[in-house]
């Protein structure tokens, strides 16, 4: 690796770039069209060991005695504790500009063109490769929010995976009474029977309520929730021509009864994963499944650092984007001249107090 042939201009626009294409991909700029939930619902957490870790506390809420003046205090049981934990993977994404690429760089510098065109032809990458680590933590966050349970390719073995499982609770998931493709479907009374064992058993109180849009349409359009949404507009005219309410309308009807006190919140959400140069998009939400959970906060981004940011390579530009992915530019004779963009990153989506996450599987029967 050596310096780049563009140091000039990487010292002085490279940091500034990292920030924009930032400031874009936390909605800060009105071009953002993808969301990303793990940065809603995750809290950053570095960890100087290197390892992932889950911490989840079975909470129970026990009522103090009365007791008599100069008497003994009763013993509690104290509340369980597990923990589960392990290495937080490395991932990354390397592209370059070749030969013919750095001679028309070299062609736009002779003839003086504008240094704007320059620089986005030059930094080009730099929002591919930062992107690429969000998608992949969005894909694996998604992956792991809807079903516990989370498959990350090992880097050290080629085709092996490495399975985190957080281990959720057999207690917390439920299945429905009719499956909810079907019209006649109770959904109302399948949500209502989790947040009664949440709230009366566990001392939970659920307040979301997570599906893909596939699930949603089901339930909209169930006899059931178009019969109680209409009630609650006061609509009771033919049955037949009851409106299925949107999003927006079941909400506003769920967040104010206090039946419910629920908001739901659409998983609409494609990633495209690339392997051995072959694309394919893939649908990180398990279809059919909802999650309930009493915030929107439902663990932590553990991350770690790098051995390069330790240990730094002669000749290499780096700079890091939020707080745990180090880009980096350099210049490779390896057999052809390149300039490459890359981005790495020790980083893992973690689900932690599961005993406050219920599933229920909408394509699997109640026992």
């Amino acid at each position: 690796m050596e310096q780049s042939l563009f140091i000039k201009w990487i010292d002085k626009y490279f940091k500034g770039i990292i920030v924009k294409r930032l400031e874009t991909l936390n909605g800060k700029n009105n071009d953002q069209a993808l969301t990303y939930m793990f940065r809603e619902m995750l809290r950053k957490q570095f960890s100087v060991t290197g390892k992932w870790e889950a911490i989840n506390i079975l909470n129970t809420r026990v009522s103090a005695d009365i007791v008599s003046m100069d008497s003994s205090l009763p013993l509690k049981m104290r509340d369980s504790i597990r923990k589960a934990s392990g290495d937080i993977p490395k991932s990354g994404m390397e592209l370059w500009l070749n030969e013919t690429q750095l001679t028309e760089l070299d062609t736009m510098i002779a003839t003086k063109i504008d240094e704007s065109v320059l620089v986005a032809r030059l930094f080009q990458d730099i929002s591919r490769v930062i992107t690429g680590i969000y998608e992949m933590t969005e894909n694996l966050f998604l992956q792991g929010l809807s079903t516990g349970i989370i498959s990350v390719e090992d880097e050290k073995n080629t085709g092996s995976l490495i399975r985190l499982d957080f281990g959720y609770l057999d207690a917390n998931k439920f299945g429905v009474s009719v499956l909810w493709d079907n019209v006649a479907a109770k959904p109302l009374d399948d949500i209502g029977v989790v947040l009664k064992k949440a709230k009366h058993s566990d001392g939970n109180t659920i307040s979301h309520i997570y599906m893909n849009d596939a699930t949603f349409d089901n339930f909209v359009k169930t006899e059931q929730v178009k019969g109680y949404f209409a009630f609650s507009i006061g609509f009771f005219g033919d049955k037949t021509i009851v409106p299925v309410p949107t999003l927006e309308k079941i909400n506003s009807v769920l967040k104010t009864d206090n039946k419910y006190r629920v908001e739901i919140h659409i998983v609409d959400r494609t990633v495209i994963v690339e392997k051995k140069g072959k694309r394919t998009t893939v649908t990180p939400w398990s279809d059919g499944k909802v999650i309930l959970t009493t915030s929107k906060e439902v663990g932590v981004l553990n991350y770690a650092r790098l051995a390069e940011q330790n240990h730094p390579v002669s000749g290499v530009s780096y700079q890091t984007a939020d707080d745990y992915i180090l880009v980096s530019m350099y210049r490779k004779n390896d057999p052809s001249l390149a300039e490459f963009t890359t981005s790495q990153a020790r980083v893992i989506p973690v689900i932690c107090n599961v005993e406050q996450i219920y599933s229920l599987d909408t394509k699997t029967l109640q026992a």
